[in-house]
């Protein structure tokens, strides 16, 4: 186990294996853990991400599966699909392609800024992707390089699930490490100061993305996440 609120990797290898071999766990953050998976049914590779305990716990079985459906129904060029949502054995799990390309954030650490036609054509791949999400009534909380994955050169907009599910739970019963959804150098104001969002907070994080894209760095930053959410007040 990875962390006191992360479902064991055997307990959930066992849960799944009628369906799923896994084979090693891909990463580990503040919502979920990512496992890289054989799907035995297509012989494929496949990604399977797993929610927290905690976060499991606060948000519910029939909530989680309720919030992943709305997921389930987008369907866009340039969003990453979902497979296949569930529980084994308590754990809730989704299942995702296993995206063999880098994400946009690999790119900017080792390009730095990118030529103005990538820059502007992976913005309005990301743009047309949010578009069809918001005329579902489904909203993207963390948009960020990092959650944008690149095939062939194309973008991929990944993380609609954990956003999408951590903004419906008790956020008092989430360790520090979960209880925020975004990331403070992308956040809208009125996301920073924990207000409701929707498309338009969106469209201010995919300006943040596409800023630093150009300029090579976010357009907010500082010592610590205090400080780049407060250069958004001055």
């Amino acid at each position: 186990m990875t962390s006191d609120s992360s479902v064991p990797f055997g307990h959930l290898s066992t849960a799944l294996a009628h369906r799923y071999r896994i084979e090693r766990e891909l990463g580990v953050g503040g919502i979920a853990t990512v496992y890289l998976v054989q799907d035995l049914k297509h012989e494929r590779d496949v990604a399977i991400k797993v929610p927290r305990e905690n976060l499991s716990a606060s948000l519910g079985k029939e909530r989680f599966l309720r919030e992943i459906q709305l997921i389930a129904k987008l369907s866009h060029l340039h969003l990453l699909p979902l497979f296949e949502s569930g529980e084994a054995n308590g754990a809730l799990f989704f299942v995702m392609p296993n995206v063999k390309g880098k994400s946009l954030g690999d790119r900017l650490d080792a390009e730095g800024m990118l030529p103005v036609h990538d820059a502007v054509r992976i913005a309005q791949e990301v743009a047309s992707a949010l578009d069809h999400a918001h005329r579902h009534d489904v909203v993207h909380r963390d948009i960020k390089p990092d959650n944008i994955m690149l095939q062939d050169g194309h973008a991929l907009v990944a993380e609609f699930g954990t956003g999408k599910a951590l903004s419906e739970t008790d956020s008092t019963t989430l360790t520090p490490a979960g209880a925020c959804v975004g990331t403070p150098a992308y956040m809208s104001p009125e996301q920073a100061v924990g207000e409701v969002v929707d498309g338009r907070s969106v469209l201010y994080s995919l300006g943040c993305m596409l800023y630093e894209m150009l300029a090579g760095e976010p357009p907010f930053t500082g010592p610590n996440v205090q400080g780049v959410i407060a250069k958004r007040f001055v």
